[in-house]
């Protein structure tokens, strides 16, 4: 077991991120307008606010590119033992949790950029997957 704890830490590794990000990137492909709209409201009052739809469509392209990339990455550590997708994955969801955090702490949503400190806490535990 000790010689695939590695390749089952990158499996679980994909498998959470590739959850968080899919599910939040196919949400807001598949409810867009209401996901723009709560969006609007949440940057009303911040120097991002007439950037909003860029952003959007900005957001969802990257969580579903990480999401991919970390189910994909999961998935090929365990049945070949390559781990280059996983780091690639890794990447992208550290850049993904940095856009989102970003966006959190300029729009003075305090507790909602702390949730996103937590998920990039594990995200960056994701390095042994590699």
């Amino acid at each position: 077991m000790k010689d695939n704890s590695g390749h089952l830490f990158a499996l679980f590794y994909g498998l959470f991120f590739g959850t968080v990000f899919l599910q939040s990137g196919l949400d807001k492909v598949f409810n867009f307008q209401d996901n723009l709209g709560w969006l609007t409201g949440h940057f009303e009052k911040s120097p991002l606010a007439k950037l909003v739809p860029q952003m959007v469509g900005t957001i969802t392209i990257v969580e579903l590119v990480a999401g991919a990339l970390s189910l994909i990455g999961g998935v090929l550590a365990i049945l070949s033992k390559d781990h280059s997708f996983i780091a690639l994955a890794w990447v992208m969801d550290c850049v993904a949790l940095l856009m989102l955090f970003f966006g959190q702490r300029i729009a003075k949503d305090y507790a909602g950029a702390a949730t996103i400190a937590a998920y990039f806490v594990v995200a960056i535990l994701g390095i042994f997957a590699l």
